[in-house]
């Protein structure tokens, strides 16, 4: 799996610094935020909840039906669809969820895949960017500057609505594609399920802005124990524990870097351009961690990091689920993500630049 390969990666840098610094292991439980850890958990266990209660699914056929054997009609429908649902349940999870979609709707009408797949992906980035819960990077944002839910959208909305529109654009000008569409098999839906886990989204959200983080995680076990434990058998434990190197490993490189005197862009169009530069290197979750040791501004680093995950194939986790389960080569996904990912970063530095945010 893509996210082992990405946490062996975390373990063997861990090892690294552990050389540089014996003191490490000492330290290592309070490197990591427990609070935002136990928040993202709680959500990506109840976003498990939804993707298993086929609510996503249930959606496709409606809206294959609805192109009319046309491409761009099926990507018009199909991007706001996957941005709106990142935005809910965070753009990992909506990778998991509409990834395979993709690529049986593909199979299925002759829609070029490598296309639809890389704009997806690009969809659950731009999406996920709104909210403070559509990605890990966000909840971390959210949590550390203890902003308000709607503060958080006020906020970013005008970026998504220039990113979301320029990959609208792209759709509109590039040519259309005749699909053959097939009817699909029907898919159960689970309205207990769904209910369940809509309910827990809502009360996550509510407990994640009035700071009760550990409580979040606690109910949501407690939950699916009950109700559901399948979600809690299929859930990735992996992904957890990769967040908490994330923030070991890179807690503690921020340290060494304010250290050795290296001083990072604490806001404005410098901090827009470094971290979004940095999350090509390393994602854009660790890129969060490192320069929020920096205490910088918050917008300037969300739309930063939010706006990087659109670019390299490791800028964002949910690139490497797309790429990794569509099985599309890592060129073909360059193509055209790169290209996006530096007209959005021009876009996005102007727009902070023009309005001094």
């Amino acid at each position: 799996m893509t996210r082992e390969w990405f946490l062996s990666l975390l373990l063997l840098l861990y090892v690294g610094l552990v050389l540089v610094d014996r003191s490490l292991p000492g330290r290592t439980p309070g490197l990591v935020d427990w609070g935002s850890l136990s928040l993202i958990t709680a959500l990506i266990i109840t976003s498990k909840g939804l993707e298993l209660s086929g609510v996503f699914n249930r959606l496709a056929p409606r809206l294959v039906e609805r192109t009319n054997g046309s491409s761009r009609r099926l990507l018009l429908l199909l991007l706001p669809t996957i941005a709106l649902s990142s935005a809910l349940i965070m753009n990992d999870t909506a990778m998991l969820v509409f990834i395979p979609l993709v690529v049986a709707l593909s199979e299925l009408s002759g829609m070029d895949k490598v296309r639809a797949v890389t704009l997806s992906a690009i969809a659950a980035n731009v999406g996920s960017a709104l909210t403070p819960i559509g990605n890990p990077q966000n909840i971390i944002i959210w949590r550390e500057y203890g902003l308000g839910f709607f503060a958080f959208i006020r906020g970013m909305l005008p970026f998504v609505l220039l990113w979301l529109s320029l990959l609208l654009a792209i759709v509109f000008l590039t040519p259309d594609e005749p699909l053959s569409v097939r009817s699909l098999p029907p898919v159960a839906f689970r309205k207990d399920l769904f209910l369940v886990s809509a309910l827990l989204l809502g009360l996550n959200v509510y407990l994640g802005e009035t700071g009760r983080h550990e409580l979040s995680i606690a109910l949501t076990l407690l939950v699916f124990l009950l109700l559901e434990r399948d979600v809690l058998l299929s859930f990735d434990c992996a992904l957890v524990l990769t967040f908490a190197f994330i923030f070991i490993d890179f807690n503690e490189l921020s340290t060494l870097l304010i250290k050795a005197g290296l001083s990072l862009p604490t806001g404005g169009v410098s901090l827009v351009l470094a971290s979004a530069g940095l999350s090509q290197l390393i994602s854009n979750v660790p890129a969060t961690v490192v320069f929020l040791g920096s205490k910088p501004a918050w917008l300037p680093l969300a739309v930063g990091v939010n706006a990087g995950g659109t670019g390299t194939v490791v800028g964002s986790l949910a690139n490497l689920i797309a790429v990794r389960i569509a099985r599309v080569s890592l060129r073909d996904f360059h193509r055209c993500s790169l290209p996006y990912f530096i007209v959005v970063l021009v876009i996005s530095a102007g727009f902070i630049l023009a309005f001094n945010f």
